[in-house]
């Protein structure tokens, strides 16, 4: 495999990269920390989404903010296998994981996700 050379950030070159943000609290309190990191990236992920949702005003009747994202997107931005994107998803569900997210099923296998 041929080694990539970087170039250092120079001056305020950095400020030209958008970034995903992930809550610090997923990684500093002890309730998080069965988490996987995975999930925790995926969950900055779906957060990234919610800003589109709120620009689309998708609400809900209970004025609740929702992303669709299906499995194969998922797998594509974490760069994984649909089973591996199934079970990122279920480690932050509220029916089988740690309740920061809940799934309900769309037609044609898209999932609307309450944040």
């Amino acid at each position: 495999m041929q080694k990539i050379q970087f170039d250092y950030f120079t001056g305020m070159e950095a400020e030209q990269y958008s970034f995903y943000r992930v809550p610090k609290v997923l990684f500093t309190e002890p309730c998080f920390k069965t988490l996987s990191c995975e999930a925790k990236v995926l969950y900055g992920l779906m957060l990234d989404r919610m800003s589109l949702s709120i620009k689309n005003r998708w609400l809900d009747s209970e004025d609740r903010v929702y992303i669709i994202f299906t499995v194969e997107e998922i797998a594509e931005l974490m760069n994984c296998g649909t089973q591996k994107a199934v079970k990122l998803v279920k480690e932050l569900d509220s029916s089988n994981g740690i309740g920061l997210i809940e799934k309900k099923r769309l037609g044609l296998g898209n999932r609307m996700l309450f944040m």
